[in-house]
């Protein structure tokens, strides 16, 4: 992680606008990498922005508004880890800042396809990077199947399966975790992560969403404001894709018992590739941890080769996504100093959000949903 001797890395000065609990991974990781130095930070919660200033360990500029941080002329770029409800007001006000800050969302982008179809339009004339927060593409385990994929190891791929069995939704402030019309449903809120896997592993633009699914575990006896909490615990999920191949989603947040948290299987008509990914290790038994696995299995000659993909210590206690935000934030940084492209655009994350939205309304009216009708009836 060190850059070679004799070099300095260009100082980028980053502002974050939420100071909540992914803001605080944000923070560990970007002390990992050379050059970056977080000057502000807003949260309209004091207790929030006192945590997370402590944790960055020097002064910082701290206000109660993004606003007041965007008209602050402290920072180079901008980091966005509020709650999801409030991503599409904060973009709105930074492409209307006149500041032109290259941004990075956090996931989902926006929570509801009448915002999706508003921010497809204003981005559109956003000259600065605005990078959205696909974690998941970057955990190493995950980029060594993908190369895999995408380099014909695996012949013609038809098949992808995804398997995330976890731990229940964290509590937050506000317990602004708990709704679906502030998160935009588990299947947005947690699983957009996985949609954008599907669309970049199978290379493809989805057709039809099928879904089941339910709150039957989780937050039942949870009461706030007098509502009880409505998030999808547990569902399947299938994808249908333009060229014919197919995807599936398993989800359950009441599996906290599993010592591996994801499982993903990419099948050609030559090859599978399949990779474990453990949890993270300050959710399981202390001192009982365990490396990500990659098992290639082709289907002649028989017999599959498989081995672990070791991960540097100090990025995997950074934070809870088995080290992909450090990998995000090197290509961010790439992005902000003009030295490479944006991985996942706007766009990217716009269409993982309304492949959510579709099978969350797949489980409410129990059928199948075309995702261009999804988008046309959501608008009514």
């Amino acid at each position: 992680m060190a850059l070679p001797s004799g070099e300095t890395a260009q100082t980028i000065r980053y502002g974050l606008i939420g100071a909540g609990h992914m803001a605080r991974e944000h923070v560990r990781n970007l002390a990992l990498i050379p050059g970056s130095r977080i000057t502000a930070v807003s949260d309209p919660t004091r207790a929030s922005l006192d945590q997370t200033s402590g944790e960055i360990g020097y002064e910082v500029k701290t206000y109660s508004s993004h606003r007041e941080l965007l008209a602050s002329g402290h920072v180079d770029a901008l980091v966005i880890a509020s709650p999801n409800d409030t991503h599409l007001g904060i973009l709105k006000d930074i492409f209307a800042s006149g500041t032109n800050l290259p941004v990075l969302v956090e996931k989902p982008v926006c929570t509801s396809a009448e915002q999706a179809d508003e921010l497809e339009i204003l981005a559109a004339s956003y000259t600065a990077p605005v990078w959205v927060a696909m974690e998941y593409r970057y955990m190493p385990p995950v980029q060594e199947i993908i190369q895999a994929a995408h380099g014909g190891k695996l012949g013609n791929i038809h098949m992808l399966s995804i398997v995330e069995h976890r731990f229940p939704f964290l509590h937050k402030v506000g317990d602004w975790n708990r709704f679906a019309d502030r998160t935009g449903g588990t299947l947005v809120e947690k699983c957009c992560h996985f949609f954008d896997l599907m669309r970049l592993i199978l290379q493809d633009e989805p057709t039809r969403v099928y879904a089941s699914g339910g709150h039957d575990v989780n937050h039942l006896d949870e009461v706030y404001d007098g509502r009880t909490p409505d998030m999808v615990d547990n569902a399947y999920v299938i994808v249908d894709f333009k060229r014919g191949s197919r995807a599936m989603l398993e989800l359950s947040m009441f599996a906290e018992g599993s010592k591996f948290q994801e499982r993903i299987s990419i099948v050609g008509d030559t090859a599978k590739i399949e990779t474990l990914i453990p949890v993270a290790a300050n959710h399981w038994i202390e001192g009982d941890e365990t490396e990500a696995t990659v098992e290639f299995s082709p289907r002649s000659p028989l017999g599959p080769e498989k081995h672990e993909v070791p991960v540097d210590e100090a990025v995997l206690a950074a934070g809870a996504h088995h080290g992909s935000t450090y990998y995000e934030h090197l290509g961010y940084r790439k992005a902000i100093l003009g030295e490479g492209s944006v991985d996942v655009t706007v766009a990217d994350g716009l269409q993982s959000v309304r492949m959510g939205l579709a099978a969350e309304r797949s489980i409410v009216e129990g059928r199948a949903i075309e995702l261009d009708a999804a988008k046309v009836v959501a608008r009514k």
